[in-house]
């Protein structure tokens, strides 16, 4: 589990993130949504320890990550796995060499072992046979799941996505989404994902806290949505006609 307490960000004077307090539990998706621009990408990176919060603590299982030395906090960045909006594999290796890149780093395997390990991850990401492809011979779909393999190599007790559906087509997006709930649920891990895509929100938004202007304006899980009375959160979720309707006749529905 991960809590965030009573957190602030500022750059030169600008407030960016105000008292922001929210719980992500383990073994579920937990989303971070807003507009460009409204602090959730700066919360994730306070999260993960690419910002330092202005005040504020951020917990991982009652560790405050915030107030560790900096070898501290090396040591905890072993139990987190991320995934990128840009994938971020290295295109000079090959599929199976990067999903072993964390364990050539951090780990005390022998190669056989490594590269063990390396398959059974693609095995679960469904990419096995692919393991000798370089990543230019791969579609963006496949690309973000080997990133998915190799963020969950050393398996990691908290998960971070970065806009993990970024430039992919829905049904791939779908993919993706299913694989990320099946192995949050199957490895009990805390993962954070922040999102854009409102398939995302309502299809596997467990817990969702959605900020507005650098604060949390709503929390609630994606059944939530479609009845919230909240307009900004209205503006984002149901942006397109499409969206529109699957709201109006869930609220029929009810």
């Amino acid at each position: 589990m991960i809590e965030v307490r009573n957190l602030y960000k500022e750059f030169e004077d600008k407030e960016v993130l105000h008292d922001i307090n929210a719980t992500f539990e383990n073994g579920k998706t937990n989303l971070i949504i807003g507009q460009s621009g409204s602090g959730k990408t700066v919360l994730m990176k306070n999260i993960v320890g690419l910002l330092t919060p202005t005040n504020g603590e951020v917990l991982y299982d009652g560790r405050n990550f915030v107030g560790m030395t900096k070898q501290e906090q090396v040591s905890m960045r072993r139990e987190m796995g991320m995934i990128f909006q840009s994938a971020a594999l290295f295109d000079s290796l090959s599929v199976l060499e990067n999903v072993m890149f964390p364990l050539d780093m951090f780990s005390s395997m022998t190669l056989r072992e490594r590269e063990h390990r390396a398959m059974e991850c693609l095995e679960r990401v469904n990419l096995k046979g692919a393991e000798k492809k370089y990543p230019g011979e791969l579609s963006g779909g496949m690309q973000k799941r080997v990133a998915i393999a190799r963020a969950i190599v050393l398996n990691p007790k908290y998960l971070f996505c970065d806009e993990p559906n970024s430039g992919l087509d829905p049904k791939t997006s779908l993919i993706i989404d299913e694989l990320l709930t099946g192995i949050t649920k199957e490895f009990g891990m805390t993962t954070i994902i922040n999102t854009h895509d409102m398939n995302s929100v309502l299809g596997i938004g467990e817990s969702i806290i959605f900020i507005y202007k650098g604060k949390i304006d709503w929390r609630g899980t994606s059944a939530d949505v479609m009845t919230a009375d909240n307009k900004h959160l209205d503006d984002l979720v149901f942006a397109s006609e499409v969206f529109r309707k699957i709201k109006k006749i869930q609220t029929n529905k009810d």
